[in-house]
């Protein structure tokens, strides 16, 4: 049974209690994993590998870095069975926390709204139809195009998410752009040829999980891939078979592999770089920069996790 769309809408503007105790199937039907040994990502050298891997699955708003949380989070779940709703709010939870970011506590105001449903498309375009201001506000680099939107809306991915960001002063955290009903366009002190005064912000992530699609994954592991596309930009487009993700999760399900020594280092690298160039494409180096120090010098690692979260089938 699905959430009526408008009774749904109230829930995303409402606490986020992890608790809302629908009777939808179970993520978990197998709790098993398999582990692959060894993963190679491909013949190319470590630094060509990253700078491809970064430019390749960042998707910002058009003519914008790319966007992230600043300082805070807030996972919301709604539309599961309880156990498994708390399980991907926990598992969300941690990535955001490794990452160095806070996590807020039970009752907080979801930033991070996580959503089942047995229809994706249908839920998704229901959303859409009834606040699509939510998902397009009408300010410049609030999100990617209306076209990127319809395929949000149509995709038959088990999972599908989309990103609303808000350009602000690095400063005071002000908006950087004019906001509709204002006339004033804002003034960023600071701004330099080569270096921004100014940051993207995300404000909202929604993250819609077709339960139905996604049976048979372990909620642990699912955990880590909405943590993965909660926090970054990823486009959902992207083709990230050559390289050892977490992203490869629904490609791959027999693997089981959840987020990974080259996923982390990507989330540390993307929340600790300065992301201040002027060019988006600049900002992306940095990040790669700061990835292939970590993965250069990084010790050989077993990404392999024994442990399956338990299945949570009554």
């Amino acid at each position: 049974m699905l959430i009526p769309t408008l009774a749904l809408l109230a829930l995303l503007t409402s606490s986020p209690e992890a608790g809302a105790d629908q009777q939808l199937p179970p993520i978990i039907q197998d709790p098993e994993s398999t582990v692959l040994e060894d993963v190679v990502v491909d013949g190319r050298r470590l630094d060509q590998a990253i700078d491809d891997f970064v430019a390749d699955i960042v998707a910002p708003p058009v003519n914008r870095g790319p966007a992230r949380w600043h300082r805070r989070v807030c996972v919301g779940a709604i539309n599961f069975r309880t156990e498994v709703a708390q399980a991907i709010v926990d598992q969300v939870s941690n990535v955001a926390a490794e990452a160095g970011l806070e996590v807020g506590e039970p009752g907080c105001r979801a930033n991070v709204l996580i959503i089942g449903t047995e229809d994706g498309s249908s839920l998704a375009a229901g959303l859409v139809d009834r606040a699509p201001r939510a998902f397009r506000p009408l300010y410049s680099g609030a999100a990617r195009s209306r076209e990127a939107l319809d395929r949000f809306v149509s995709t038959d991915a088990p999972v599908r998410w989309w990103h609303v960001s808000l350009p602000v002063g690095r400063e005071d955290g002000r908006p950087a752009v004019r906001m509709p009903l204002d006339e004033r366009y804002p003034v960023i002190r600071g701004e330099g040829r080569l270096r921004t005064a100014t940051r993207n912000d995300l404000i909202k992530v929604f993250i819609i999980v077709d339960v139905s699609a996604a049976r048979g994954v372990d909620v642990r592991r699912l955990g880590d891939y909405v943590g993965m596309v909660a926090l970054a930009q990823i486009d959902p487009e992207a083709d990230p078979s050559s390289y050892d993700t977490v992203l490869n999760l629904f490609d791959a399900p027999e693997v089981q592999r959840g987020l990974t020594a080259w996923d982390r280092s990507y989330l540390q690298a993307f929340y600790g770089a300065e992301l201040n160039a002027r060019a988006a494409n600049q900002q992306g180096g940095e990040v790669s920069s700061s990835m292939y120090r970590d993965l250069r010098d990084a010790p050989p690692t077993d990404d392999a996790e024994d442990g399956s979260t338990a299945d949570p089938t009554p």
